[in-house]
């Protein structure tokens, strides 16, 4: 999943002939799983048709102040789209575009809507070799820069004059890129690697038989996407689970049991700055793991089970430099039996949840949990989604390691 999934991008089309490139810029964005509308010029209409970026983008066109139907004027609000945007890629930026848009010129609804906007701009010029190098025009970067506007740099190459050298649009695919590492390096935790576990672990009674629990990896894989879409880097280690995720910054390792979940987290955790264990891991497993499967020859079974290894415990014994978090889910005595394990185990946060919340604990897209810090801090959070508890979770962490 790219960083663009669920943003909404506004992309802004002047009169160039870089225009027909802008429907496959549209359809990468859409691709990456943004929401996309397009604001056109009336010129930009010779090279590029309405139809195409509506198909491409299932969005309408927006190219003027007011749409004409059966002498109806509806009125397309520039100011809605611009407060729409969460990103506005203008591609192309002619040089008749961006002298306007310098000058707060605002003479169609493509320059009313960038003087509407809140968003972060992008613009990536197109236009023929002495055009791009003529003084005027970089004044005009040199003053939308300053307005806080990010250029996306022209490339070299063969120009619609037959002229070779700078002026060519960017390619779509590198206008993507761009974009892209330009947020991912302005995330709070760029250049940070987060561990999370997730899920169950499944301890094995014989080949077909085995005891877990309830754990669904909701919530470890939501504080998964939370961390990335902030730009971590995170290593997601997680149990049997049908929860999915595609992100390119998330890396999954799927795992079955108890001691494989504590395999792989120590492989990675010296590396790691923060680690944040949400997984429901077996406290106990059976001592013996029959061969064969069990038969029905008695009436009862007895089975002897032997502790499993305290992944949390362990880490919070080697850590250094890392941010540790550890969840609690109690049934009784919540808040006394959250602190004692913060201490015993060296955490830094615990979350604490109960199952007497209604809403809360495993197989539920809500929960209910109480953050406690090594501090003494406590803060009771009402009952959210799973993924505004990650966000809740993730913004805790980025007040603390910046402290």
């Amino acid at each position: 999943m790219s960083i663009l999934s669920g943003k909404n991008i506004l992309v802004g089309i002047s009169g160039g002939i870089a225009a027909y490139k802008s429907a496959s810029l549209v359809r990468l964005f859409i691709k990456s799983g943004a929401n996309v509308k397009v604001v056109i010029t009336p010129s930009s209409k010779d090279f590029i048709t309405p139809l195409t970026l509506s198909t491409l983008s299932k969005n309408p066109v927006y190219s003027s102040f007011t749409n004409e139907d059966d002498d109806n004027a509806v009125w397309n609000n520039h100011v809605d789209l611009g407060l729409w945007a969460d990103l506005f890629v203008i591609a192309p930026a002619t040089a008749n575009t961006l002298s306007k848009m310098a000058n707060g010129v605002c003479d169609n609804l493509l320059l009313a809507t960038y003087l509407s906007a809140k968003c972060p701009v992008y613009f990536a010029p197109a236009m023929d070799l002495d055009m791009y190098k003529h003084e005027s025009t970089r004044r005009s970067f040199k003053v939308l820069k300053s307005y806080g506007n990010i250029m996306i740099p022209a490339t070299s190459g063969e120009l619609a004059s037959g002229l070779v050298g700078e002026g060519r649009m960017a390619e779509p695919e590198d206008i993507l890129t761009f974009i892209e590492n330009d947020i991912l390096g302005k995330l709070p935790l760029k250049g940070k690697k987060v561990l999370i576990t997730a899920g169950p672990t499944y301890e094995a009674l014989d080949p077909v038989r085995f005891i877990g629990n309830h754990s669904s990896g909701k919530m470890g894989f939501e504080i998964a996407k939370a961390a990335a879409n902030n730009g971590a880097e995170v290593v997601l280690i997680t149990g049997p689970t049908h929860q999915k995720v595609s992100h390119s910054l998330i890396n999954v390792i799927l795992v079955t049991s108890a001691q494989d979940m504590y395999d792989e987290v120590h492989k990675c955790f010296n590396i790691v700055d923060v680690a944040i264990l949400s997984a429901a891991v077996a406290d106990f497993k059976p001592k013996e793991v029959a061969s064969q499967k069990i038969k029905k020859k008695t009436p009862t079974l007895t089975l002897e089970l032997e502790r499993t290894k305290d992944i949390l415990a362990s880490l919070g014994a080697l850590k250094k430099k890392q941010y540790l978090v550890g969840f609690a889910l109690e049934t009784n005595n919540e808040l006394e039996n959250a602190k004692a394990k913060l201490i015993k185990k060296n955490l830094n946060l615990i979350v604490l949840n109960s199952l007497n919340d209604k809403g809360a604990g495993f197989k539920s897209d809500t929960n209910k949990v109480t953050f406690i810090d090594d501090k003494n801090n406590i803060t009771e959070f009402k009952l959210k989604s799973k993924a505004e508890v990650a966000s809740d979770i993730i913004n805790k962490i980025l007040k603390e390691i910046d402290a």
